[in-house]
């Protein structure tokens, strides 16, 4: 951090790990100003068109285009849930686990998804870390 601060803690409460349902996750290019429950079974997942591995959908009068990347091996994908927020930004955070996720749908506005996209990117590099790190054989 500028300054010479430290970051602020954050605390994943993890105890439910195991019995976390698997749930379905989107990764919308939008910004919703909101905080509530939607029913997204009942009104986006089944308007969800699928061409062969991309799928098609229109959001509020817009195309969105996108992919299901799986999450790497060894790794799980997490939805995390923060109840209280903190009063700055230095003050520590607590978050609790609230699903878990093999894989994610990602979303482009309008265009189709590709593997320069920056989710597609993130997701390919751990395999990659694994090998660049790993022991080299005689």
């Amino acid at each position: 951090m500028a300054g010479g601060g430290s970051a602020p803690v954050i605390r994943v409460d993890v105890r439910a790990l195991g019995e976390l349902p698997r749930d379905q996750v989107h990764l919308l290019p939008v910004s919703i100003e909101s905080d509530v429950q939607a029913n997204v079974d009942q009104y986006f997942t089944p308007a969800i068109r699928d061409y062969g591995g991309e799928v098609e959908v229109s959001f509020r009068g817009k195309a969105l285009r996108g992919r299901a990347l799986p999450v790497p091996d060894g790794f799980v994908g997490l939805v995390l849930k923060e109840d209280q927020r903190p009063c700055s930004d230095g003050e520590e955070r607590a978050v609790r686990v609230k699903a878990a996720f093999d894989s994610l749908t990602y979303w482009n506005l309008e265009s189709r998804p590709t593997m320069d996209d920056r989710v597609a990117m993130a997701m390919s590099w751990p395999p990659l870390a694994q090998a660049i790190h790993a022991a080299v054989g005689e």
